[in-house]
């Protein structure tokens, strides 16, 4: 067989030319008919009891049709602890937690209705610090926690704040720090931040007279919203149509169910009628996830040659006011809890603390900027304190093929040493450029957390002519999913990648994906895909061979022709073959050729619940960033002059894609070290918009030079893994310690900025 090469090649953006000219459907394109439109009404204090909502002069407003309250929906709605109504019943616990919604004929009359809601609270004292909410006498703000459904993973304490207690438990700490030459405490922390994708949240649905519900989402997981629907309001799964399309960004904000269910009650007293609701900037900022908010401490011993013994690590999350998914996260960076390093003796405490702030939830790294901000910091001041090159401890610490994470799962696969390498070749590490100059370098892991039972699948289908179609449920944000896999489908199938035609996922007709998160899809929907296009390409063969009455070992596929490599004369064109063939008799032979695929982690295992200890990774993917900066010791401003990403990427399946990702990623990073922090004042969002909430701009984007390192994933899809998030990780450490490098001032937390730095520099005058 003449092999088409298509893995590893920069090929053309799926999508493109649509993007580019502007045909791309996003969701408010996807659905038409007699409408609706959706407000909420959102609470005015952080905490409180709901003593009444009269909801009369609303529902007379000109144009309203209907208005509702949370006893109008049947059931909670969670993922992984089921904690939160979409409506709240009796008690609210954030400022800007929806009581009530609209359905009015014009978004205008939707939105002057809500306004005369009236509200009255008997509010109560909030807690807004998850250090003082985990004290014996902070304010409960779950009663019931003892009673919410969860995932027997997690450990939440009922009577307390705390939603989870993660704890690992690796070797004997207290011998590592006996062994230790220096131990080092200290303590960090990150503040919350947002998503802000360019495309808000947005839903529509629809109730059908058949009793059908139609769901257009801008969600990361349809399959996954589906069940959550399914479940929050007593709909059996086929009477559930989830339908997805091209999403603008998500970065974890779009993962679960959000703003879907608000709509289905409204939808369903309308039958017919697609209610329709979209956030304003305003509202997502405020209302969807936020980066949980991370206050930690590290005690670390280190032998003088630069061997760390022992890691404590006590990480406290801010997990908002429900924790659904922060459970999760929490969970972790515990089992990662060693970052990049192999350390033998580990224990660490990682906390989900429930707080009346925003919803705590999942932002690119799940955790890992976070729980790795600490430890590359760390790193440092080991350094610092026994005078050896940081680059040099990395080396001597660093995950090689055979260690074991803080979990105790032996990682393969693994040149972190060479991400490093690159990283410091490319700032030219230990060159000295200028006073207020200085470079820096951090580290980074990431394996993904899922469930042992995330599953992929996929479908092809192919056609007479020898085209294909590829139906997968994975989500594209701009990512290159669509691209990625079609690559993998063509190398696979030996077919010409402008020949397949892939489908963006609708539940009805799309086969089953568990998320488009943690960084997966390439490894576990890519290998989904090259199973079902290996499924298809043997039908070929042995339908082939029926109908030439040749051997199938003789056949071989050009991805036009079936041909005996014995007699080229004895063949078959793909039409022949895939058009429900016969012989020459009359005889038929097969059906339509289709092809099937799935994958489920088969290298994963439940963690002891005391210890930690297990096999929490599908893979693991390693990274470095380096960075070289000038600070003004007059106004303390940062400037950025280069950053360098390194990641091993297993085999980048479209170079220019992932180099794509490692500019994304890297700027990503570069904006929360610099610039962005949610500030809450008693629970109030202060910086809900882009005028008060900055982020990175072509502005203050500095040169970026992206390496992909290439150490092939043993189990991946020609030897690749998932990429997407990792480039951002260790951006914030390594800018910090290229700041500190440049004042030889200490930063326990960022961003960065001028006004940070300026008092840095005052208070060490």
């Amino acid at each position: 067989m003449a092999e088409l090469k298509t893995v590893g090649t920069s090929v053309q953006r799926k999508d493109a030319i649509e993007k580019v000219t502007g045909s791309a459907q996003f969701i408010e394109d996807r659905y038409m008919g007699p409408m609706l439109h959706a407000k909420m009404k959102k609470s005015t204090v952080a905490h409180g009891k709901i003593k009444n909502i009269n909801i009369e002069k609303a529902k007379a407003h000109p144009g309203v049709k209907a208005v509702l309250t949370g006893k109008d929906y049947p059931n909670k709605i969670g993922l992984y602890l089921i904690d939160r109504d979409f409506l709240a019943i009796e008690k609210v616990r954030f400022w800007g937690e929806p009581v009530a919604v609209v359905a009015a004929v014009t978004e205008k009359a939707a939105a002057e209705a809500v306004e005369l809601i009236e509200v009255e609270y008997d509010e109560l004292p909030g807690v807004f610090d998850p250090r003082e909410s985990m004290k014996d006498d902070a304010p409960i703000i779950h009663e019931d926690l003892g009673s919410y459904e969860i995932v027997p993973i997690f450990y939440p304490k009922p009577g307390t704040n705390i939603a989870n207690h993660f704890k690992l438990r690796k070797g004997d700490v207290e011998k590592g720090f006996a062994e230790a030459d220096v131990v080092i405490e200290k303590e960090y922390y990150v503040p919350q931040m947002q998503h802000v994708p360019i495309e808000t949240h947005k839903a529509a649905v629809q109730w059908g007279l058949d009793g059908k519900l139609t769901v257009w989402s801008t969600a990361q997981s349809p399959n996954v919203v589906r069940q959550l629907l399914a479940k929050s309001f007593d709909i059996p799964m086929h009477k559930i149509r989830v339908i997805s399309s091209y999403i603008g960004g998500g970065f974890g904000c779009k993962a679960g169910a959000s703003v879907e269910g608000l709509v289905i009650p409204l939808a369903k007293m309308f039958p017919g009628y697609i209610v329709r609701i979209v956030f304003n900037r305003e509202e997502d900022m405020q209302g969807t996830f936020t980066r949980q908010a991370l206050f930690s401490k590290l005690k670390t011993g280190v032998r003088k040659d630069g061997r760390i013994t022992a890691l404590e690590y006590e990480m406290i999350w801010d997990g908002g006011a429900y924790t659904e998914y922060g459970v999760n996260i929490v969970r972790a960076a515990g089992y990662s809890s060693t970052g990049a390093y192999d350390i033998p003796n580990v224990k660490t405490d990682s906390y989900c603390v429930y707080t009346n702030n925003s919803i705590g939830g999942p932002v690119r790294g799940f955790g890992m900027c976070e729980m790795q901000w600490g430890i590359e910091r760390q790193i440092e001041e080991i350094a610092k304190q026994l005078d050896i090159d940081p680059l040099e401890v990395r080396m001597i610490n660093g995950m090689k093929k055979g260690s074991t994470t803080a979990a105790g799962q032996v990682v393969q696969d693994v040149d972190y040493h060479k991400c490093l390498k690159t990283v410091a070749d490319q700032i030219g590490w230990g060159k000295k450029e200028g006073k207020f100059r200085g470079k820096g370098i951090a580290g980074l892991v990431k394996c993904p957390a899922q469930p042992s039972n995330a599953a992929s699948s996929a479908i092809i289908r192919i056609n007479e002519d020898g085209t294909a179609h590829v139906m997968i449920g994975a989500t594209e944000m701009g990512q290159g999913m669509l691209t990625v896999i079609s690559q993998i489908a063509s190398e696979a199938l030996n077919i010409p990648i402008d020949k397949i035609d892939i489908k963006v996922p609708d539940t009805d007709f799309t086969p089953y994906e568990w998320q488009s998160v943690g960084s997966r899809i390439t490894y576990t929907c890519g290998t989904s895909v090259k199973r079902a296009a290996e499924d298809a390409l043997g039908q070929i063969y042995r339908i082939a061979a029926d109908l030439l009455e040749t051997p199938q070992a003789d056949l071989t596929f050009d991805g036009k022709m079936v041909y005996s490599t014995k007699d080229p004369e004895i063949k078959a064109t793909i039409r022949e073959i895939a058009d429900s063939c016969k012989k020459c008799t009359g005889e038929g032979i097969a059906g339509p050729i289709i092809g099937r695929g799935s994958f489920v982690p088969t290298n994963m295992t439940n963690l002891d619940p005391e210890t930690g200890q297990g096999n929490p990774g599908l893979f693991y993917c390693f990274g470095a960033t380096g960075a070289e900066v000038e600070v003004d010791p007059e106004t303390g401003v940062v400037t950025v002059l280069q950053l360098a990403a390194a990641i091993d990427a297993g085999q980048a399946v479209n170079p220019q894609l992932c180099k794509s990702q490692l500019h994304g990623g890297t700027i990503m990073g570069l904006s929360t070290a610099l610039y962005e922090e949610v500030k809450f004042d008693k629970g109030v969002m202060l910086n809900r918009n882009f005028t008060d909430y900055k982020i990175s701009t072509i502005d203050n984007t500095p040169h970026i030079e992206s390496f992909i390192i290439e150490t092939p994933e043993t189990n991946g899809p020609y030897g690749a893994r998932g990429i997407g998030e990792q480039p951002m990780i260790a951006v914030a450490p390594a800018v910090a310690n290229a700041v500190c490098d440049a004042l030889d001032i200490e930063f326990n937390t960022f961003p960065l900025t001028p006004e940070k730095v300026w008092k840095a520099i005052q208070d060490k005058k």
